[in-house]
């Protein structure tokens, strides 16, 4: 079952093409990389698919619907790449305000705040937490409708190695053990080897999509990095 289906997708913002031409698809039940560095189009795409953004031509469907249909609200949680919270409550106001809209109960509550590692501090303002601290209650407000689809705009971004080693088990397990479909954008190519498919971008378009195993084997190289500049060089050419 495909959880994300674009075609032909073009974007323009004042006279400018921000997306030009994106053919897309998302298995349900996997984690995807949407790699590719600043400016490349990965968060232009991730509100395409909630529903926050015109297209100028092409097609977007998400869980069989297209794109921002109300009917998607509770069944696609968006973690934007700035944190999306009130500092003024903590990280438990925040979470419990979401699962309110959502109609989520208690349990949904705690099971967000644990999963994301912050139950121990739940009750501190997020305007006095880290950064680290601060990026992660977004992704809990994200998780507590526990939906069918994920879309993570740079939810590494800024947390330390453990933490952002646990946060990618708890991507592969939502996906392997509840068939969540998470789509998660990063910059960071080391991070492409934690994904079952990737989708590189560049300047609007799609680089190359596939396995990252079978990206390295189309390459002939091992690092994430050297895949995609090889990748860049070779859509160039063909260009």
């Amino acid at each position: 079952m495909v959880a994300i289906s674009v075609h032909n997708l073009i974007v323009r913002r004042s006279g400018t093409t921000v997306l030009d031409g994106i053919d897309l698809a998302v298995a349900a039940g996997t984690v995807t990389g949407l790699l590719g560095p600043s400016g490349s189009g990965k968060t232009t795409l991730l509100r395409t698919l909630v529903g926050l953004q015109r297209i100028s031509a092409g097609s977007v469907l998400v869980l069989g619907r297209p794109a921002g249909q109300p009917r998607l609200r509770a069944e696609v949680g968006y973690m934007t790449q700035g944190p999306s919270v009130y500092g003024d409550l903590s990280a438990l106001g925040n979470v419990r305000y979401h699962a309110a809209l959502h109609r989520s109960g208690a349990a949904a509550v705690t099971s967000a705040l644990e999963s994301v590692g912050l139950a121990p501090i739940a009750q501190r303002l997020v305007s006095t937490m880290s950064g680290g601290e601060r990026s992660r209650v977004p992704l809990a407000c994200a998780l507590v409708a526990r939906p069918r689809l994920l879309l993570l705009d740079e939810p590494t971004v800024g947390l330390d190695p453990v933490l952002r080693r646990d946060l990618w088990e708890l991507f592969r397990a939502l996906a392997h053990d509840e068939g969540v479909t998470l789509l998660v954008s990063s910059h960071v190519m080391d991070e492409a080897g934690r994904c079952q498919e990737l989708a590189l971008l560049r300047a609007g378009r799609v680089v190359a999509c596939g396995t990252p195993d079978a990206l390295r084997a189309t390459t002939g190289a091992s690092a994430m990095e050297d895949v995609f500049l090889q990748l860049i060089e070779r859509s160039e050419v063909t260009a």
